[in-house]
């Protein structure tokens, strides 16, 4: 399926050392944002009250929200879990008057007396502290799966294409990781688990479009035996051009379709695969297929044992030269 066929190649190489100088400055950018700022992590790292509570009819939780915050909370966290009765609390660590962390019982206590003055029918149903401990372990698991999918990603590439290809690949992987945590860090946007599982599924989502534009790449050095290499990565980009439009468009529709009526709970899940989409396209085209060219791979990476010696075809004579293979 197409929306529309380009008949010349866009020199996109034309312009890749200017576009990856750019990808560096921002690439650096976050890097120093993450060191200065640092990320600002949800009480799922950090630790703190989580509470349940039971209501006898559907609530508005923008109402329970604004109930909680009126104690002092900032960072509170509100979502249904089961039924629409059912209401989940998340408090942070907070510090009382002595500059002692107040208690898991004693921020239950004050919660309920705010809940319960607005809806005597809330029940608590449970409380339990989470602490900084849990927290540490859950950053850790988290680093281990995103090292573990870094992995299996450049083992897939090697065996599916090429070791330069490889390389490439998960430099652009890392790219759109680190500008999402960059973008996290400079706005002091709230990191959480959900946010975790977004990163990891942009990694999954960058790599597909990679993949992509790879293997037009090996069909290209195949079909047209005479262009260099920048040539059939131009080729190979603009054949895909109208598949990303479409796959991209629609899967961003989804996601702005959480971010705008998702909920807070979705809110920062939806924003970093918003960022993650975004540079997922620009890294695929400009990071990962510049820096697959500048590694020197050519021809005969990817097609071994194919090379005639008396082939004299001059691509730019074959009618299908420019087009979409």
């Amino acid at each position: 399926m197409e929306f529309f066929r380009i008949k010349r190649d866009i020199p996109f190489m034309k312009h890749a050392l200017i576009f990856n100088v750019i990808s560096f400055l921002t690439f650096a950018a976050a890097v120093f944002f993450l060191w200065q700022k640092g990320l600002h992590l949800s009480i799922e790292f950090t630790g703190g009250t989580v509470m349940e509570v039971n209501y006898q009819q559907a609530v508005d939780l923008e109402k329970i929200r604004g109930q909680v915050g009126k104690l002092g909370y900032t960072d509170v966290q509100v979502q249904n879990f089961g039924t629409s009765r059912d209401v989940m609390i998340r408090l942070p660590i907070q510090k009382g008057p002595d500059g002692k962390p107040v208690t898991s019982a004693q921020q239950s206590e004050q919660v309920m007396g705010a809940l319960t003055a607005a809806a005597p029918d809330v029940k608590l149903q449970r409380v339990e502290f989470v602490g900084p401990q849990v927290g540490k372990e859950l950053a850790t698991d988290g680093l281990l799966a995103l090292a573990c999918v870094v992995a299996g990603i450049m083992i897939y590439l090697s065996f599916r294409f090429e070791w330069k290809f490889a390389v490439a690949g998960i430099i652009a992987n890392l790219h759109d990781v680190v500008i999402i945590l960059g973008f996290f860090a400079f706005f002091q946007w709230e990191f959480s688990l959900s946010v975790l599982a977004a990163i990891l599924a942009v990694l999954g989502y960058s790599v597909n479009e990679s993949v992509v534009i790879f293997d037009r790449i090996r069909e290209a050095f195949r079909k047209y035996r005479k262009m260099s290499t920048h040539e059939v990565i131009d080729h190979a980009i603009t054949s895909t051009m109208s598949r990303t439009i479409i796959t991209h468009g629609s899967t961003e529709m989804m996601v702005l379709s959480m971010f705008f009526f998702g909920g807070p709970t979705l809110h920062y899940f939806a924003l970093a695969l918003t960022v993650g989409i975004l540079f997922g396209i620009y890294s695929s085209v400009f990071v990962a297929a510049a820096l697959a060219m500048w590694l020197g791979v050519k021809r005969e990476d990817l097609v071994k044992g194919e090379k005639k010696s008396g082939d004299t075809t001059d691509d730019r004579n074959d009618p299908n030269f420019g087009a979409q293979a």
